[in-house]
């Protein structure tokens, strides 16, 4: 190696990348963006406090949706939470396996088999909305309660 590139090599070693910030404000004037970097932001916590549940995102609105709804059927949660059958039936037979859920026939449609929770999964649930409720009042912790009512309907216009 020359003399020349010698000293090219080692100032590259020697100087790490700039860490000057980047220009993001065509990414920052984008909905997608923010919306993304907000759900990264909460996504991570919500991953670390429901580890104690044995609980992903979609475990957990699963198990939210039949504490509110019981007897929700494999169609409507598909449906409600935007999920292929195939999967929410893997879902279903996890829970069910936890002894979180069990299905008995619907009430209304006698073809339909509902979902409900045993009185494990409700518990569970029950203590896991809490800290969900908990770890979003502190995810939004910047904004006031209107704010945040407000960013909940804005975003909610753009996929409701």
């Amino acid at each position: 190696m020359t003399g020349t590139r010698k000293k090219a090599a080692s100032a590259v070693s020697v100087h790490p990348a700039r860490t000057e910030r980047l220009d993001t404000r065509v990414l920052e004037s984008l909905v997608g963006y923010n919306a993304r970097r907000a759900w990264l932001t909460v996504s991570m916590v919500f991953a670390e406090r429901m580890a104690a549940y044995g609980l992903k995102q979609v475990d957990f609105s699963v198990l939210s949706l039949l504490r509110h709804n019981p007897g929700a059927t494999s169609r409507q949660l598909c449906a409600t939470l935007d999920i292929l059958p195939p999967n929410l039936v893997s879902l279903v037979s996890a829970m069910d396996s936890r002894g979180l859920i069990e299905r008995r026939p619907h009430p209304y449609d006698g073809r339909a088999i509902g979902l409900y929770l045993t009185q494990s999964g409700e518990a569970l649930v029950r203590e896991a909305e809490r800290t969900v409720v908990d770890l979003e009042n502190e995810a939004s912790e910047r904004l006031t309660t209107r704010e945040r009512e407000t960013l909940i309907k804005l975003l909610q216009k753009i996929y409701l």
